[in-house]
Protein backbone atom coordinates (compact mmCIF):
# COMPACT_ATOMS: atom_id res chain seq x y z
CA UNK A 1 0.00 0.00 0.00
CA UNK A 2 1.69 3.20 -1.00
CA UNK A 3 1.55 5.29 1.83
CA UNK A 4 1.22 9.42 0.92
CA UNK A 5 3.46 12.23 1.94
CA UNK A 6 2.41 13.77 4.96
CA UNK A 7 2.16 17.77 3.46
CA UNK A 8 0.12 16.35 0.90
CA UNK A 9 -2.42 14.37 3.49
CA UNK A 10 -2.53 17.57 5.11
CA UNK A 11 -3.28 19.64 1.99
CA UNK A 12 -6.08 17.00 0.83
CA UNK A 13 -7.66 17.22 3.89
CA UNK A 14 -7.76 20.84 3.96
CA UNK A 15 -8.94 20.86 0.38
CA UNK A 16 -13.02 20.88 1.33
CA UNK A 17 -12.67 23.70 3.14
CA UNK A 18 -10.60 25.33 1.12
CA UNK A 19 -12.92 25.27 -2.05
CA UNK A 20 -15.30 25.97 0.78
CA UNK A 21 -14.09 29.18 1.87
CA UNK A 22 -13.19 30.75 -1.76
CA UNK A 23 -16.36 29.70 -3.35
CA UNK A 24 -18.35 31.34 -0.39
CA UNK A 25 -15.92 34.05 0.93
CA UNK A 26 -12.94 34.78 -1.09
CA UNK A 27 -14.61 35.21 -5.00
CA UNK A 28 -17.61 37.17 -3.57
CA UNK A 29 -14.97 39.58 -1.47
CA UNK A 30 -13.37 39.89 -4.72
CA UNK A 31 -16.08 40.33 -6.88
CA UNK A 32 -16.91 43.26 -4.76
CA UNK A 33 -13.91 44.63 -4.82
CA UNK A 34 -14.11 44.84 -8.96
CA UNK A 35 -17.64 46.12 -9.16
CA UNK A 36 -16.64 49.00 -7.12
CA UNK A 37 -14.90 50.14 -10.23
CA UNK A 38 -17.08 49.37 -12.88
CA UNK A 39 -18.94 52.40 -14.46
CA UNK A 40 -22.43 52.73 -13.67
CA UNK A 41 -25.57 51.92 -16.41
CA UNK A 42 -29.19 52.36 -15.78
CA UNK A 43 -30.31 48.79 -14.24
CA UNK A 44 -26.83 47.41 -13.71
CA UNK A 45 -23.06 48.22 -14.54
CA UNK A 46 -20.47 47.36 -17.20
CA UNK A 47 -16.83 46.21 -17.34
CA UNK A 48 -14.34 48.99 -16.86
CA UNK A 49 -12.49 51.79 -14.67
CA UNK A 50 -13.74 54.00 -12.73
CA UNK A 51 -13.30 56.02 -9.45
CA UNK A 52 -16.61 57.42 -9.88
CA UNK A 53 -18.31 55.24 -7.24
CA UNK A 54 -15.50 55.97 -4.31
CA UNK A 55 -16.04 60.14 -5.50
CA UNK A 56 -19.35 59.58 -4.89
CA UNK A 57 -18.65 58.10 -1.47
CA UNK A 58 -16.51 60.56 -0.22
CA UNK A 59 -17.76 63.87 -1.95
CA UNK A 60 -21.41 63.31 -0.72
CA UNK A 61 -21.14 62.93 3.34
CA UNK A 62 -21.05 59.44 3.08
CA UNK A 63 -17.71 59.62 4.98
CA UNK A 64 -19.28 61.27 8.26
CA UNK A 65 -22.17 58.31 8.40
CA UNK A 66 -18.97 55.84 7.78
CA UNK A 67 -17.36 57.38 10.67
CA UNK A 68 -20.32 57.52 12.91
CA UNK A 69 -20.99 53.94 12.48
CA UNK A 70 -17.54 53.25 13.05
CA UNK A 71 -18.22 55.05 16.80
CA UNK A 72 -20.84 53.61 17.25
CA UNK A 73 -20.22 50.23 16.86
CA UNK A 74 -17.10 50.21 18.88
CA UNK A 75 -18.95 52.44 21.84
CA UNK A 76 -21.26 49.08 21.28
CA UNK A 77 -18.23 46.43 21.60
CA UNK A 78 -16.95 48.50 24.89
CA UNK A 79 -20.24 48.75 26.30
CA UNK A 80 -21.03 44.96 25.52
CA UNK A 81 -17.84 43.56 27.01
CA UNK A 82 -18.78 46.02 30.15
CA UNK A 83 -21.78 44.24 30.90
CA UNK A 84 -21.73 40.97 29.34
CA UNK A 85 -18.07 39.93 30.79
CA UNK A 86 -19.06 39.92 34.74
CA UNK A 87 -21.82 38.09 33.56
CA UNK A 88 -19.75 35.65 31.90
CA UNK A 89 -17.47 35.21 34.41
CA UNK A 90 -19.87 34.56 37.39
CA UNK A 91 -21.40 31.57 34.84
CA UNK A 92 -18.21 30.49 34.28
CA UNK A 93 -16.61 30.38 38.04
CA UNK A 94 -19.33 31.22 40.54
CA UNK A 95 -22.00 28.80 39.63
CA UNK A 96 -22.14 24.94 38.84
CA UNK A 97 -22.73 23.45 35.90
CA UNK A 98 -26.06 22.73 35.78
CA UNK A 99 -27.33 26.31 36.47
CA UNK A 100 -25.01 27.78 34.47
CA UNK A 101 -26.29 26.29 31.59
CA UNK A 102 -30.07 26.87 32.37
CA UNK A 103 -28.86 30.25 32.98
CA UNK A 104 -27.39 30.28 29.33
CA UNK A 105 -30.57 29.52 27.94
CA UNK A 106 -31.98 32.43 29.30
CA UNK A 107 -29.83 34.24 26.97
CA UNK A 108 -30.65 32.12 24.03
CA UNK A 109 -34.34 33.47 24.38
CA UNK A 110 -33.64 36.54 22.22
CA UNK A 111 -32.53 34.48 19.66
CA UNK A 112 -35.68 32.69 19.51
CA UNK A 113 -37.71 36.19 18.79
CA UNK A 114 -37.41 38.57 15.82
CA UNK A 115 -35.06 41.74 15.96
CA UNK A 116 -37.59 44.05 14.91
CA UNK A 117 -40.17 42.65 17.75
CA UNK A 118 -37.56 43.02 20.07
CA UNK A 119 -36.23 46.32 18.86
CA UNK A 120 -40.19 47.88 18.78
CA UNK A 121 -40.34 46.95 22.52
CA UNK A 122 -37.25 49.41 22.85
CA UNK A 123 -39.89 52.13 21.27
CA UNK A 124 -42.22 51.45 23.72
CA UNK A 125 -40.03 51.35 27.03
CA UNK A 126 -37.92 54.70 25.95
CA UNK A 127 -41.13 56.80 24.84
CA UNK A 128 -41.81 59.65 26.15
CA UNK A 129 -45.01 57.49 27.73
CA UNK A 130 -43.03 54.82 28.37
CA UNK A 131 -42.20 53.11 31.60
CA UNK A 132 -38.78 54.28 31.50
CA UNK A 133 -39.97 58.02 31.30
CA UNK A 134 -42.87 57.46 33.63
CA UNK A 135 -40.98 56.26 36.40
CA UNK A 136 -38.15 59.13 36.00
CA UNK A 137 -41.05 61.50 36.19
CA UNK A 138 -42.82 59.75 38.52
CA UNK A 139 -39.38 59.76 41.77
CA UNK A 140 -38.70 63.13 40.98
CA UNK A 141 -35.91 62.64 38.79
CA UNK A 142 -36.44 64.64 35.76
CA UNK A 143 -39.77 67.51 35.48
CA UNK A 144 -41.22 66.19 31.84
CA UNK A 145 -40.45 63.28 29.95
CA UNK A 146 -37.19 62.82 28.16
CA UNK A 147 -37.41 63.24 24.62
CA UNK A 148 -33.44 62.13 23.68
CA UNK A 149 -34.22 58.66 25.16
CA UNK A 150 -35.48 57.59 21.87
CA UNK A 151 -35.15 58.64 18.31
CA UNK A 152 -31.29 59.41 19.41
CA UNK A 153 -27.79 57.82 19.84
CA UNK A 154 -28.65 56.34 23.03
CA UNK A 155 -31.76 54.50 21.51
CA UNK A 156 -29.61 52.85 18.63
CA UNK A 157 -26.45 52.29 21.29
CA UNK A 158 -29.02 50.67 23.86
CA UNK A 159 -30.25 48.27 21.16
CA UNK A 160 -26.99 47.07 19.85
CA UNK A 161 -26.06 46.57 23.23
CA UNK A 162 -28.78 44.25 24.27
CA UNK A 163 -28.68 42.45 21.35
CA UNK A 164 -24.99 41.69 21.17
CA UNK A 165 -24.86 40.77 24.92
CA UNK A 166 -24.92 36.91 24.16
CA UNK A 167 -22.58 37.42 21.67
CA UNK A 168 -20.57 38.77 24.68
CA UNK A 169 -21.25 35.88 27.29
CA UNK A 170 -21.18 32.84 24.69
CA UNK A 171 -17.42 33.18 23.35
CA UNK A 172 -16.09 34.65 27.28
CA UNK A 173 -18.11 32.04 29.17
CA UNK A 174 -16.11 29.35 26.74
CA UNK A 175 -12.94 31.07 27.26
CA UNK A 176 -13.34 31.08 31.20
CA UNK A 177 -14.33 27.51 31.15
CA UNK A 178 -11.28 26.40 30.08
CA UNK A 179 -8.84 28.13 31.92
CA UNK A 180 -7.44 25.22 34.23
CA UNK A 181 -8.49 26.05 37.65
CA UNK A 182 -5.08 24.60 39.50
CA UNK A 183 -3.92 27.98 37.80
CA UNK A 184 -5.76 30.28 40.06
CA UNK A 185 -5.23 27.99 43.12
CA UNK A 186 -1.54 28.13 42.79
CA UNK A 187 -1.96 31.79 42.31
CA UNK A 188 -4.02 31.84 45.64
CA UNK A 189 -1.48 29.65 47.67
CA UNK A 190 1.43 32.11 46.62
CA UNK A 191 -0.57 34.93 48.02
CA UNK A 192 -2.23 36.91 45.33
CA UNK A 193 -5.40 38.65 46.28
CA UNK A 194 -8.52 37.86 44.10
CA UNK A 195 -7.73 41.00 42.03
CA UNK A 196 -4.70 40.52 41.48
CA UNK A 197 -5.43 37.34 40.42
CA UNK A 198 -8.06 37.94 38.37
CA UNK A 199 -6.27 40.73 36.71
CA UNK A 200 -2.64 38.39 36.45
CA UNK A 201 -4.38 35.07 35.90
CA UNK A 202 -7.91 34.83 34.80
CA UNK A 203 -8.05 38.15 32.18
CA UNK A 204 -5.05 36.94 29.72
CA UNK A 205 -6.23 33.83 29.57
CA UNK A 206 -9.78 34.90 28.95
CA UNK A 207 -8.43 37.39 25.80
CA UNK A 208 -9.27 35.00 23.26
CA UNK A 209 -13.32 34.71 24.09
CA UNK A 210 -12.81 38.42 24.06
CA UNK A 211 -11.22 38.92 21.13
CA UNK A 212 -13.70 36.79 19.38
CA UNK A 213 -17.06 38.41 21.39
CA UNK A 214 -15.52 42.17 19.82
CA UNK A 215 -15.35 40.58 16.49
CA UNK A 216 -18.79 39.07 16.43
CA UNK A 217 -20.41 42.78 17.97
CA UNK A 218 -18.26 44.78 16.01
CA UNK A 219 -19.90 42.87 12.69
CA UNK A 220 -23.71 43.02 14.00
CA UNK A 221 -23.43 46.91 14.94
CA UNK A 222 -21.90 47.96 12.03
CA UNK A 223 -24.17 46.24 9.45
CA UNK A 224 -27.18 46.60 11.56
CA UNK A 225 -29.93 48.21 10.01
CA UNK A 226 -33.22 47.47 11.86
CA UNK A 227 -32.18 48.86 15.35
CA UNK A 228 -30.84 52.07 13.81
CA UNK A 229 -34.23 52.56 11.46
CA UNK A 230 -36.74 51.81 14.41
CA UNK A 231 -35.03 53.32 17.67
CA UNK A 232 -32.75 56.30 15.25
CA UNK A 233 -35.39 57.33 13.36
CA UNK A 234 -36.16 57.41 9.68
CA UNK A 235 -33.17 60.23 9.43
CA UNK A 236 -30.58 58.13 10.94
CA UNK A 237 -28.14 56.75 8.80
CA UNK A 238 -25.82 53.95 9.47
CA UNK A 239 -23.39 52.43 6.51
CA UNK A 240 -26.42 49.23 6.71
CA UNK A 241 -28.97 52.28 6.02
CA UNK A 242 -26.81 53.85 3.22
CA UNK A 243 -26.22 50.09 1.72
CA UNK A 244 -29.93 49.97 1.54
CA UNK A 245 -30.85 52.89 0.42
CA UNK A 246 -28.15 52.84 -2.57
CA UNK A 247 -29.36 49.65 -3.98
CA UNK A 248 -32.48 50.86 -3.62
CA UNK A 249 -31.69 53.01 -6.62
CA UNK A 250 -29.91 50.63 -8.59
CA UNK A 251 -26.70 52.07 -7.72
CA UNK A 252 -24.58 48.72 -7.30
CA UNK A 253 -20.95 50.01 -7.86
CA UNK A 254 -21.40 52.77 -4.79
CA UNK A 255 -22.03 50.25 -2.57
CA UNK A 256 -19.78 47.69 -3.80
CA UNK A 257 -17.19 50.65 -3.17
CA UNK A 258 -19.20 51.16 0.31
CA UNK A 259 -19.38 47.00 1.05
CA UNK A 260 -15.05 47.01 0.37
CA UNK A 261 -14.37 50.28 2.62
CA UNK A 262 -16.23 48.62 5.33
CA UNK A 263 -14.77 45.39 4.32
CA UNK A 264 -10.99 46.99 4.63
CA UNK A 265 -12.32 48.53 7.77
CA UNK A 266 -13.30 45.22 9.33
CA UNK A 267 -9.80 43.37 8.25
CA UNK A 268 -7.89 46.09 9.29
CA UNK A 269 -9.42 46.09 13.20
CA UNK A 270 -8.50 42.66 12.86
CA UNK A 271 -5.33 42.67 12.27
CA UNK A 272 -4.97 45.12 15.40
CA UNK A 273 -6.97 43.00 17.70
CA UNK A 274 -5.20 39.99 17.01
CA UNK A 275 -1.77 41.94 17.80
CA UNK A 276 -2.82 43.48 20.48
CA UNK A 277 -4.48 40.60 22.02
CA UNK A 278 -1.43 37.92 20.89
CA UNK A 279 -3.53 35.51 20.34
CA UNK A 280 -1.02 32.98 19.42
CA UNK A 281 1.27 33.43 22.59
CA UNK A 282 -2.37 33.13 24.63
CA UNK A 283 -2.98 30.23 22.94
CA UNK A 284 0.40 28.60 23.72
CA UNK A 285 -0.11 29.66 27.32
CA UNK A 286 -3.04 28.23 27.76
CA UNK A 287 -1.71 24.81 25.79
CA UNK A 288 1.53 24.80 28.41
CA UNK A 289 -0.56 24.71 30.99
Amino acid sequence: MVSLPRSLVSSLQLLPAGLFLGLFFLIPLALTFVWGFWPRTEFWMEPGFTLEAYRGFVTTGRVDVYLQTLRLSLATVVISLLAGYPVAYYLARRLDGDRAFSLLFVFVLPFIISTIVRTFSWRFLLGRSGPINGALVGIGIVDRPLDWLLFSDVAVLIGLVTASIPFVVFPVWLSLRTIDASLLEASADLGAAPATTFRRVTLPLSLPGVFAASIFVFVTAFGSTAIPTLLGGGGYSTIGTTLTSVLGVLNYPLAAAISSVSIATMLALLGLWAHFFDLEGLVAMGGDA
